[in-house]
C-alpha cells in the first residue's frame, strides 16, 4: 500500500535528500546529548537507625545494628554508583555533629548544606526504622544541596523480616523507586 500526499496541482511534495539527512543528524545529536549528561554528585550519608521497638534501650544489639547499618549503606552506595546517574561523593570527611551522631534525619535539612560543602549537588539520608524485631521501614530522602528542597522521599516496609534484610529493602527501594522514577522522566 502506497500513500501519497498530494499538494496543489496533484504533485507529490519533494524533499531533498540533504534536508532529510540534516534532520536525521540533528535528531541523533539531540538523543546522544540527552544520554551523555554528566552524573549528579550525590553525598550518600551512612544509614541511620530509628528504633521504636520494645528492646530499643537494650545495648546488647548495638554492634549488630552497626554492622547491619554498614551493610545497608554499602549496598545503597553500590547500587547508586552502578546506575551511572550519580557519582557518590566521599562523606568520610564530614565532621558536623549530626553526621557524627547519626542524626541527620532530625536536623531539619542540614544535610543539604553539609553535602554542598563536600562538593555534592544532592544529599541522600537513609533511615531504617525498627518498629518491632520483625517489622521495619527503610526510607530515604534526597535534597538539592543548594536550596535544601526535597527532591525525593521514598519508603518501603519490611514485615516478618530481620535486620539482615535491611540492605535488600534499600536495594529494592533504590532500584524500583529512585532509579525507576528517573527512567520515566
Amino acid at each position: 500500500m502506497t500513500i501519497r500526499f498530494l499538494s496543489h496541482g496533484g504533485r507529490a511534495p519533494s524533499f531533498s535528500a540533504g534536508a532529510l539527512l540534516l534532520c536525521a543528524i540533528l535528531l541523533s545529536a539531540f538523543a546522544a546529548r540527552a544520554d551523555t549528561s554528566p552524573p549528579l554528585k550525590l553525598a550518600l550519608f551512612d544509614f541511620e537507625l530509628e528504633d521504636f521497638s520494645a528492646g530499643a534501650s537494650v545495648p546488647a544489639g548495638a554492634a549488630n545494628n552497626a554492622e547491619q547499618l554498614q551493610r545497608v549503606t554499602d549496598e545503597a552506595r553500590r547500587r547508586v554508583a552502578q546506575s551511572g546517574r550519580y557519582t557518590v561523593v566521599d562523606v568520610s570527611s564530614a565532621d558536623a555533629e549530626p553526621v557524627k551522631a547519626h542524626a541527620l534525619r532530625n536536623c531539619d535539612g542540614c544535610d543539604a548544606g553539609i553535602a554542598l560543602r563536600l562538593g555534592a549537588e544532592q544529599s541522600f539520608v537513609g533511615v531504617v526504622t525498627r518498629i518491632s524485631r520483625t517489622e521495619y521501614t527503610v526510607r530515604f530522602q534526597i535534597r538539592d544541596a543548594r536550596t535544601g528542597a526535597i527532591i525525593s522521599n521514598k519508603a518501603t516496609d519490611l514485615r516478618m523480616g530481620a535486620d539482615y534484610s535491611w540492605d535488600r529493602g534499600a536495594a529494592w527501594l533504590i532500584q524500583n523507586r529512585l532509579l525507576a522514577s528517573q527512567d520515566q522522566q
